[in-house]
């Protein structure tokens, strides 16, 4: 008999290991073995089962030399072990599977245009609404390349110090031409087809109004107190001239809030209304209410003689007519806010839905009640002939400004920290969400009031997945999928087509949160932002 041989069993292992790479799987051998004593008609027979039974997971060889070493009732039996499959890691970050943007590659990396020609590319769904695919690279593969362009990483680090010091320049340069750029952003306004809001608007001419007026009213009530030396009319000086001050305020609140969103402020300046509401309250709480208290108690420590008030008491009837007539302009646009919004006019007063219509009429109200105060107060006066009832008249009407600026604080700040909006319109945008046959159910659900009118939408969706397969497999050939599945014969091709449906399946969730996203803000027109997590 003729056997292997040392030599030869260095042949069988290499034929074992070429074995291993075609089929994919690991092969040891188990109870008996002997490699180095194996007959050539053995070895044959040994060779043609592996070879025709590489897929099973046991090979049995029975030899029909029963003359060999092994014997005649002995067998050679060999183990195939399938490979075993990697697991998914959370702990670590391949870049083998990442993928990275033109521009970000460009950017990150600073590479050309022409040192991305060459990288392996795929195609991807695009993050924005009504966008087609984008092409994006392998990041490992950019990253190798980058290190071939620039040497070595710390080269790499230099030059991105040095992009970062040449950026800083050029915002500098942005800055000085400031102006030009915000002209450019006022004509790229006017040619949306979406008009802005701005002082054009309703609560913008409110302020405008209240601004003429109030003017008006401080120059004549400065002149009714040099002449009279009347407490009560000082404090309504001041009055006027706090609320001419606060209103010019709310203008600039109404222009910042109507500017678009910038990358330093990706939710834009709506709040800006409601930051120069608190900033007007403030003012007229330490201006008006402060200084009124003060003037009308010193008034009662140190009386003074008053003079004529007959003057006094006609500009404070003109006064009520004009203070009267902003009242009422304020009063409609709030009215016609608290109907267009649902609620009742207390409760828009209330929750501040419109923070500079309500403080310039909250503003009107105390000033024609301040007016009437006033005007009692130097009546009496002048009845009895005492300077005690003008300045008590001062102190009541510091304490009406106390008031009016302690609620236009109170609301204006609930605003800036993060108010819901009404549970009402919340239930609205669920039942919007819910009616989609994608969703089984919406849980922890957030609606923010940004001012302004806008809402910032939050919820967690819990998506039908048997739906969403549905949807992805209506738009297949179920023919040819089945034929791939068909003539599936390993784990490799196996595991290769759930990768590819499984990515294209996400690919569909996507779309369908978009497709969700964008019909909520066509039936919600008033949500700027709307952020859909899955639950």
């Amino acid at each position: 008999m003729t056997t292997m041989g040392s030599w030869s069993s260095i042949k069988i292992l290499e034929f074992i290991s070429h074995l291993q790479q075609s089929s994919g799987t690991n092969i040891c051998s188990v109870k008996p073995l002997e490699l180095c004593n194996l007959s050539w008609s053995r070895w044959s027979c040994f060779q043609k089962k592996l070879w025709r039974n590489f897929g099973k997971s046991t090979v049995c060889l029975d030899s029909p030399d029963t003359k060999g070493t092994l014997g005649s009732n002995r067998s050679t039996t060999v183990k195939v072990m399938p490979k075993k499959k990697e697991g998914v890691s959370l702990s670590e970050s391949p870049t083998e599977r990442k993928f990275i943007s033109p521009i970000r590659a460009m950017s990150d990396y600073l590479l050309k245009p022409s040192d991305l020609d060459n990288l392996r590319r795929t195609r991807r769904r695009s993050p924005y609404e009504n966008e087609p695919p984008i092409t994006v690279y392998w990041r490992k593969d950019v990253e190798t390349k980058a290190l071939e362009v620039w040497g070595s990483r710390a080269a790499l680090e230099r030059e991105l110090k040095k992009r970062d010091r040449e950026l800083d320049a050029y915002r500098q340069y942005i800055f000085s031409v400031k102006k030009t750029l915000r002209q450019m952003r006022k004509e790229e306004s006017r040619e949306s087809s979406k008009p802005r809001s701005g002082l054009p608007e309703d609560s913008g001419r409110v302020v405008v109004t209240a601004i003429v007026i109030n003017s008006l009213n401080f120059v004549f009530k400065l002149g009714a107190w040099l002449y009279s030396g009347s407490h009560s009319m000082f404090s309504e000086c001041l009055h006027s001239l706090a609320d001419t001050v606060n209103q010019l305020i709310l203008a600039f609140g109404i222009y910042k809030s109507s500017q678009s969103a910038n990358i330093a402020h990706p939710y834009g300046y709506s709040n800006m209304r409601y930051v120069t509401s608190l900033i007007s309250g403030v003012g007229i709480f330490c201006v008006g209410a402060g200084l009124s208290v003060y003037h009308g108690i010193t008034g009662l420590y140190n009386p003074e003689p008053i003079e004529s008030l007959n003057l006094a008491l006609m500009i404070l009837c003109g006064s009520f007519v004009s203070e009267g007539g902003t009242l009422l302009v304020a009063y409609n646009s709030v009215k016609k806010g608290a109907a267009k919004s649902g609620m009742t006019l207390l409760n828009y007063i209330r929750r501040g839905s419109d923070p500079t219509v309500n403080v310039v009429l909250l503003e009107d109200l105390a000033a024609v009640l301040g007016v009437s105060i006033a005007a009692g107060c130097m009546a009496l006066s002048t009845y009895l002939n005492s300077p005690i009832p003008d300045a008590l008249g001062s102190v009541l009407i510091g304490g009406l400004l106390g008031g009016v600026a302690s609620f236009i604080i109170y609301t204006n700040t609930a605003a800036l920290v993060g108010r819901s909006i009404v549970q009402t319109a919340i239930d609205d945008m669920n039942q919007s969400i819910e009616s989609d046959v994608m969703v089984r159910a919406v849980h922890d659900v957030k609606g923010i009031d940004m001012g302004s009118g806008l809402v910032r939408y939050k919820a967690e969706v819990d998506f039908d997945g048997r739906e969403l397969t549905r949807s992805y497999l209506e738009k297949q050939d179920l023919e040819l999928l089945l034929e791939e599945v068909h003539r599936l014969k390993t784990i490799d091709e196996f595991e290769f087509f759930m990768l590819k449906h499984g990515e294209n399946i996400v690919d569909t969730l996507g779309a369908e949160i978009d497709r969700i996203e964008k019909e909520l803000k066509r039936r919600h027109p008033e949500i700027r932002h709307c952020d859909l997590e899955l639950l």
